[in-house]
């Protein structure tokens, strides 16, 4: 996640620990395989909102280097004292590099940026991919934006915006999956998975 907000930032450091023992749909697991098979054997990866690092070590674990990056120091904690993960601390508008990654994997973790601020997001992603480097960005489907009943600030996307927000970006998108699970808060939503290349 970003902590794009104190608010949100705060539930996550405080909520840590509860946050790690969720799974985020039980496609979760095939959608990350199917990304490191695009992103290709050895391809540099960074995992964009972190969370609790399991994604980054699963990751790592099977062969990739992985940069891991979180707004929320307690994530980046846990990530360290679970996996061994050196998470660097930080918003998503500290990407400036420029084609580093082969692949980013951005995991319900861009939703929490303000819908005026994700065009610009996107933009830096692009940029830091390599040409034809992959993205995996998974959000929750919806309208608007909102915080949830635990103080967590959200921005919701229909599947039609979150692709037009993409191709503007100069991405092309060539998969989606959808699904729905229960979160943090205890309520249960829907979300979308896109993949896409630059």
């Amino acid at each position: 996640m970003t902590g794009a907000d104190d608010e949100t930032r705060a539930v996550y450091d405080a909520q840590a620990d509860e946050y790690a023992k969720l799974a985020h749909g039980t496609g979760l697991a095939a959608l990350e395989e199917a990304f490191l098979e695009r992103v290709g054997t050895g391809g540099r990866i960074l995992d964009f909102g972190c969370g609790p690092g399991r994604s980054a070590a699963a990751m790592r674990d099977a062969g990739h280097p992985v940069d891991a990056l979180d707004a929320s120091p307690g994530m980046a904690k846990l990530a360290k004292d679970q996996y061994g993960l050196d998470v660097t601390v930080a918003g998503f508008d500290s990407l400036t590099v420029h084609a580093a990654y082969d692949g980013i994997w951005a995991s319900f973790s861009l939703l929490h940026v303000p819908k005026a601020e994700l065009p610009d997001i996107l933009a830096a992603v692009h940029r830091a991919l390599t040409p034809g480097g992959q993205f995996h960005i998974s959000l929750k489907l919806g309208e608007g934006e909102r915080r949830d009943s635990i103080g967590r600030f959200y921005a919701y996307y229909t599947d039609a915006e979150i692709t037009g927000l993409l191709e503007v970006a100069g991405f092309t998108v060539i998969e989606r999956d959808f699904g729905s699970d229960v979160g943090l808060s205890g309520e249960r939503a829907s979300w979308i998975a896109l993949a896409a290349h630059a």
